[in-house]
């Protein structure tokens, strides 16, 4: 294969030097080389499908998760469907307590104008924050509080449980006994059968691949199919105007843009990159993801 960069960062371009099918990516090329790229852009592999793709997902991870609120396409795969609308920046389930560690993309269709993708790495940002900035976000976490819909934070059980309960038979108890090594969540039953939660979590920290701190939360990420949640510090203050400023600053001079073509698929650290989009331009654009969890080194 031949390895590349993408982009200014370290993000790795990853294409076959002659006819070689996405299956024989192997589990072992993904662990690593992402440690150091943070992104990889895998192309112009053949027999590049949804199925392939499910394959190298399965076969990398030891488990995957999903977004409750979309439909799945195949064992692991969601449809992205959050409307047109430019998306900002935030690492996938980064306000809530099921954080997966890498998030999967694949490209079955890409747009003829725009619609980017777009990633950030959380190294680079933290390194280029001011030192005030640090300051605020080391001195203490943040805690992001919403409500969540029956359906949505079922789903979500469900799955978790590997299916091995019945989507009815899911009771908040399920979701407790989840939750019961992540102290930093407290979530609260609703007359309607919703729930409501708050969860605290560093806004920067280390990755999965290692102790540099990176800045990757979704401060200014997207709430499509979902109320906003409320974003405060731990101690319960608002963030200053000025400071989510400079991130908004910060993010936007270092923010690359993934390009589709035909067959892509893109890996990401979620620990470390945000990601993002720019507008949809092409509604005819089609992009599949995957969540899922791997063996920490």
């Amino acid at each position: 294969m031949r390895i590349t960069a993408y982009g200014t960062g370290t993000g790795l371009l990853v294409e076959p030097d002659t006819t070689v099918p996405l299956h024989d990516v192997t589990p072992a090329t993904i662990k690593n080389l992402l440690p150091t790229a943070g992104v990889l852009l895998l192309r112009g592999f053949t027999h590049t499908d949804l199925a392939a793709f499910t394959s190298l997902v399965q076969r990398t991870s030891t488990s995957t998760t999903l977004d409750p609120a979309r439909e799945f396409y195949s064992e692991v795969a969601q449809k992205v469907d959050s409307g047109t609308d430019a998306l900002g920046l935030h690492t996938e389930n980064g306000n809530n307590p099921f954080r997966p560690h890498l998030v999967w993309f694949y490209c079955a269709k890409a747009a003829r104008t725009g619609s980017q993708t777009t990633v950030c790495d959380g190294h680079r940002v933290w390194d280029a924050l001011s030192a005030a900035a640090r300051e605020a976000f080391t001195a203490q976490d943040i805690v992001y509080a919403r409500y969540v819909a029956e359906h949505q934070w079922k789903t979500m059980t469900h799955h978790l449980l590997d299916k091995t309960r019945p989507l009815e038979d899911i009771t908040i108890e399920d979701l407790q006994n989840l939750l019961s090594t992540t102290p930093d969540t407290d979530i609260a039953a609703q007359p309607d059968g919703g729930i409501t939660y708050a969860f605290r979590t560093p806004a920067a920290g280390p990755t999965l691949f290692g102790s540099r701190t990176a800045f990757a939360n979704s401060l200014l990420g997207p709430s499509y199919n979902y109320e906003k949640p409320t974003i405060t510090f731990a101690d319960g203050s608002p963030l200053p105007d000025a400071l989510l400023a400079e991130v908004e600053s910060v993010t936007a001079g270092l923010t690359e843009e993934i390009d589709w073509r035909d067959g892509d698929v893109v890996v990401i650290d979620n620990t470390r990159v945000m990601h993002g989009r720019r507008a949809i331009t092409d509604p005819n654009r089609t992009i599949f993801n995957a969540l899922s969890y791997i063996e920490k080194k």
